[in-house]
């Protein structure tokens, strides 16, 4: 079957319309009798039980996924005489059975914001596990995070120096801080992703890096540990990483002579795929090319390899999660191609939620996949496009894939790789409760995160009276 000229290049034609690409998928998902299963649960059941919008997490998934991570950074940095650190990025998707999850595959965690470090202790995560960052730190933040011992704060700013000496010298204590710095490395990726070349909201340039080291240790209450640089998101090879940490191990050894530095954190940003077209390095391949490079760097500069950080979030959850949707309306729209004209058709399948449950098209152009989840079906493929219920143009789920031309409403459609980004990104557009998030694992499911239903959205609203009429 010819593509449909409106299609993307990238886009290929499938020769099965319903067929599941293990690489979008989470690992339990497979078909029984034509409808997709995660964890032993028909999406049927899920749908039945949870209703749709509803996020869904394979347990298992996660769980083995932060274990591949930890074990492949943590080894590859032993290979070379030194170790290596995990902080799960909590802001990929946090919740209080999350935190657990990670705490028990033996990840710290990195927290972005007050309610993330509130979520983090309420899951029992020991304290000085986790990591805090953020360009605009309120006080109170500061000084609940050391108050309860934070392990590390990231200091983002100069004036965040003295912000957390003060709340340190106030407590009696002593803070571990790191710094982070821009190294100039700019990541090939969407531009507002990309997080450290000099004109944005983070860190401070690697020009002025002595200077704010030298402000930090004069603070007897504040400990210094090292540098931090997070160079973008969905980075799928090591050669941004290497170039930024060559970068940051030449500042890294001048900033020796002034007393120790016994880390390097080099950030997050591992990519996922979230297309066939999509190609990311395996994890392992990156922590070996990364530990290679920084070996080298600091056998170069004649220093002892430091204990190296690292902040996946998405590469841990992002493949574990989708979303399962109920179709409502299709229509079928003829459209003329810019380049020659020719008229082709797009099927528009609009879906029960949208730019509230998923931002990510809308904020990146973000492309994602998406099956009928509940049934297989022989009929030619035919383009599609998945539209949200919201009153907005832009609010596309799925910009383009072929589904089974009969598709029709009442299906269950399940979008993949929706575990990062999405839930923590939801928003209650045009009134919408957020789903919720159901974990799925040995044949069971349970609610990690509760829905939102109109009694919740009217709750907050200081208009309403409860029994009135409408």
């Amino acid at each position: 079957m010819a593509s449909n000229p409106l299609a993307p290049q990238w886009l290929v034609v499938p020769d099965d319309a319903n067929t599941l690409s293990p690489a979008l998928w989470p690992r339990t998902v497979t078909r029984s009798n034509g409808e997709v299963t995660v964890g032993g649960v028909t999406v049927g059941e899920l749908a039945e039980r949870y209703g749709t919008p509803v996020f869904v997490v394979d347990e298992l998934h996660v769980r083995e996924r932060a274990a591949e991570v930890r074990d492949a950074l943590t080894s590859a940095f032993a290979r070379v005489g030194s170790s290596a650190k995990v902080y799960y990025a909590g802001k990929a998707f946090l919740s209080i059975e999350v935190a657990r999850w990670m705490a028990e595959a033996g990840l710290n965690i990195d927290v972005c914001s007050g309610g993330e470090l509130a979520v983090a202790l309420a899951a029992g995560v020991d304290p000085g596990r986790l990591g805090f960052h953020g360009n605009n730190k309120s006080v109170a933040e500061i000084e609940r995070a050391v108050s309860v011992g934070v392990g590390a704060i990231v200091i983002d700013s100069l004036q965040e120096i003295e912000r957390v000496a003060s709340a340190a010298a106030g407590q009696g204590r002593v803070q571990r801080v790191r710094l982070r710095v821009n190294s100039g490395v700019h990541a090939h990726t969407h531009a507002f992703l990309a997080t450290a070349h000099e004109d944005q909201k983070f860190g401070i340039s690697l020009g002025d890096t002595a200077d704010a080291v030298a402000r930090i240790r004069s603070h007897a209450g504040l400990d210094f540990i090292g540098l931090h640089c997070h160079i973008g998101s969905q980075i799928f090879g090591s050669d941004g990483f290497a170039e930024s940490a060559a970068r940051l191990l030449a500042v890294h050894s001048e900033l020796l002579a002034g007393g120790p530095v016994p880390e390097l954190n080099l950030g997050g940003g591992f990519g996922i795929a979230y297309t066939t077209h999509d190609d990311p390095s395996p994890i392992g391949e990156l922590a070996d090319r990364i530990a290679e490079v920084v070996a080298a760097g600091c056998a170069t500069l004649g220093i002892p390899v430091p204990v190296v950080a690292f902040e996946p979030g998405r590469s841990i959850i992002g493949t574990a999660g989708f979303t399962i949707y109920s179709a409502g309306t299709t229509k079928d729209v003829l459209v003329s191609t810019a380049d020659d004209g020719i008229t082709a058709v797009r099927r528009y399948v609009s879906v029960d939620g949208g730019m509230s449950d998923n931002a990510r098209p809308a904020l990146y152009g973000a492309d994602y996949s998406v099956r009928i989840a509940n049934r297989v079906s022989d009929s030619e493929p035919a383009l599609v496009r998945i539209a949200g219920k919201h009153c907005e143009s832009g609010d596309i789920v799925v910009d383009a894939d072929y589904l089974p031309g009969d598709v029709r409403p009442g299906d269950l459609l399940a979008v993949p790789v929706t575990g990062a980004y999405c839930w923590s990104l939801a928003s209650n557009y045009n009134y919408l409760g957020r789903p919720p998030v159901v974990a799925v694992r040995d044949g069971a499911s349970r609610v990690i995160v509760r829905g939102e239903t109109e009694a919740d959205l009217l709750a907050r609203d200081a208009g309403f009276r409860e029994g009135a009429s409408e």
